[in-house]
């Protein structure tokens, strides 16, 4: 966006997400200002870029979303969606240096361009840049990626820092030995908060739906949905309260034993039970 004319003297434009004025006469004449003159701060023009500068930070965040929300689930994305969207600098910034991996799931690489074809650039881990023109590809969740530890590796390399947290993610895999019976999980609960809107306030900051008595991560795993859920205390409670046990439920809110859960359920069933457990009140003195 280019500069636009704002009253006698002064231009204005968006810089870096704000706005910025700039002298239009005088010895400071084409000189970025450093600050808003008071004479702008209620200028039409500056409004209405405040305003877009809103709407580009709420599109930003939609993008980062939408964009995890594909990854998470590791959901097939059409290709050709994502050549259409890449000009878009709040799609481009989501999307760059993600993994994808096409028709082959073993052949996985970092998500660096499109083609005026609309074929997608992706670096693999030879360091060479190849071509994904399948129908749809995927943006895989890092507990599903077999090459996790290398990609971490050469990410580090290249100085890759992805948007939407994906290699870097942490992960939990689930243990081959669980009772076939047994359906939750206590390795995150005790953790205790003064009160229960501040747990359900970390829950919900974190990106976590709170309802009831539960925090709550809703993925889907093996095409079919599954909801991890946190005990947190009833609603209103205003004593202490403290994380409960971690437990996963299927589509028609049936109870799922442990070694039933998939992978990516498991993985982000833990991750969320040991993010509400770090934000626990600690004593001077202990570190458990």
């Amino acid at each position: 966006m280019g500069w636009l004319s704002a009253g006698d003297g002064y231009e204005v434009a968006l810089v870096e997400g704000r706005v910025a004025a700039r002298a239009t006469q005088g010895r400071a004449a084409g000189r970025q200002l450093k600050s808003l003159p008071r004479a702008l701060k209620d200028h039409p023009e500056v409004d209405r870029l405040r305003r877009f500068a809103e709407w580009l930070d709420r599109h930003a965040a939609q993008c980062v979303a939408q964009v995890d929300s594909w990854m998470v689930s590791s959901l097939p994305v059409p290709t050709g969606l994502l050549a259409r969207v890449w000009p878009d600098e709040a799609w481009q910034s989501a999307l760059c240096d993600l993994v994808v991996t096409g028709d082959d799931p073993d052949e996985a690489g970092f998500l660096r361009g499109v083609t005026e074809s609309g074929e997608l650039k992706v670096v693999d881990l030879d360091g060479e840049t190849v071509r994904l023109s399948a129908a749809t590809v995927t943006l895989p969740h890092p507990v599903t990626l077999p090459d996790l530890d290398d990609l971490r590796e050469f990410a580090a390399e290249l100085g890759i820092v992805q948007r939407v947290e994906q290699i870097h993610r942490a992960v939990w895999r689930r243990p081959a030995d669980l009772d076939p019976k047994a359906t939750h999980i206590g390795d995150f609960s005790g953790g205790s908060y003064r009160s229960r809107f501040a747990l359900a306030a970390r829950a919900t900051s974190l990106g976590y739906r709170v309802s009831g008595g539960y925090a709550t991560a809703r993925v889907r795993d093996a095409g079919s949905t599954i909801e991890a859920s946190v005990w947190i205390g009833e609603p209103y409670w205003e004593d202490a309260v403290s994380t409960g046990t971690l437990t996963w439920r299927d589509g028609d809110g049936r109870a799922l034993p442990l070694p039933e859960v998939g992978p990516v359920a498991w993985s982000e069933g833990m991750r969320m039970a040991a993010a509400l457990y770090a934000g626990r009140v600690i004593e001077e003195g202990k570190n458990t």
